[in-house]
């Protein structure tokens, strides 16, 4: 059993507190993704679980076991970076079995442990090579050799795939939920792209702020937002946010169906892309006037803006004939959909 438990992590430089107070249990197997923007503290909170960083107040556990004063060695966690941090002049084999050297593990060991890690990722050939040989994608491939071999019971990845281009950062991120599966290790991964936080995580953990606004899995935190920053951060293109006062047109139709929405004036409603459409008037209702369209074969982005000078996003299916840029439109939506903040 591989857990990990975070009870009420705080996290303080001097007088500013940058974790504030997170509470997270973590099963044996699961793989959890911890989002947020730039700053917002998830890369210093993965790090308070490896033992890199010192913790303020609050318990972190593996495996049951009180972790907070141990050191990072005595953890028994694996850490793969962003950059690879591959040692420029040892050869492949000679990176991925360095932490086995270093713990005096038998050489018969160390090369049945490197020979099928090395096997897993696709290395086997490039056992003899040196890092710059290397694409990026096999480095990264190598620093996380390096990691399954001292077999951890919590492998941790901070922005692993940040320095790949687009079309290899899709194939490593399914390489790794394979990978994860197939060796049922706990792990947290830390990343500030929404998409591969939808695709890889078993639950997710949106911060924002030093704070966890939402845990949940993928789906339900993309359909139930808790907040208006969870519902604008997770989703692309994002959530539109609009007041009350835009959907004069659709207020009546709104309230009969919704009527925990006929309220406060100020609240920020929120409706996805894809839950808006330009065709039947017998929803409710937005009148809005089109601006630019973004044809990506597969989908068309519409983006319109209303009279209140609120702009609002639509994603229709496939290539979408819609009308021309400065001619008005009526927006529909199905008030099931609609989110309240």
């Amino acid at each position: 059993m591989s857990t990990i438990s975070l009870k009420s992590v705080r996290k303080s430089y001097g007088n500013t507190e940058v974790i504030h107070g997170v509470d997270m249990e973590v099963n044996d197997g699961e793989f959890i993704v911890i989002v947020g923007p730039s700053g917002c503290g998830k890369s210093t909170l993965l790090r308070m679980v490896a033992g890199l960083e010192t913790v303020t107040d609050g318990e972190i556990h593996i495996d049951g076991q009180r972790v907070n004063d141990l050191e990072p060695m005595d953890r028994n966690i694996a850490m793969v970076f962003q950059n690879y941090a591959l040692y420029p002049h040892m050869s492949v084999f000679d990176n991925m079995a360095y932490g086995l050297k270093i713990a005096g593990r038998p050489k018969p060991e160390i090369a049945e442990r490197v020979q099928s890690a090395a096997k897993l990722l696709q290395l086997e050939d490039y056992l003899d090579r040196k890092p710059r040989q290397l694409s990026g994608g096999q480095r990264q491939r190598v620093a996380m050799g390096r990691a399954i071999v001292r077999k951890p019971a919590v492998f941790l990845f901070d922005e692993p795939l940040s320095n790949l281009d687009a079309k290899l950062r899709v194939q490593m991120r399914l390489e790794i939920k394979a990978l994860q599966r197939e060796l049922g290790i706990t792990s947290l991964y830390v990343t500030h792209d929404q998409v591969e936080a939808m695709t890889l995580a078993d639950r997710m953990i949106v911060m924002h702020d030093g704070v966890a606004e939402q845990i949940g899995a993928p789906m339900e935190v993309y359909e139930h937002p808790k907040t208006r920053f969870v519902g604008g951060f997770i989703g692309s293109p994002p959530m539109n946010f609009l007041s009350r006062r835009s959907l004069v047109d659709a207020g009546k139709l709104l309230a009969a169906k919704r009527p925990e929405l006929d309220g406060d004036e100020d609240a920020a409603l929120g409706l996805r892309p894809e839950h808006l459409s330009l065709t039947t008037p017998s929803k409710a209702m937005i009148k809005a006037t089109m601006q630019y369209v973004e044809p990506l074969g597969a989908e068309t982005l519409v983006h319109t803006r209303l009279a209140t000078g609120e702009s609002l996003t639509l994603r229709l299916e496939g290539a979408a004939k819609v009308p021309d840029p400065g001619s008005e439109c009526n927006v529909s939506f199905d008030p099931a959909h609609v989110s309240v903040f």
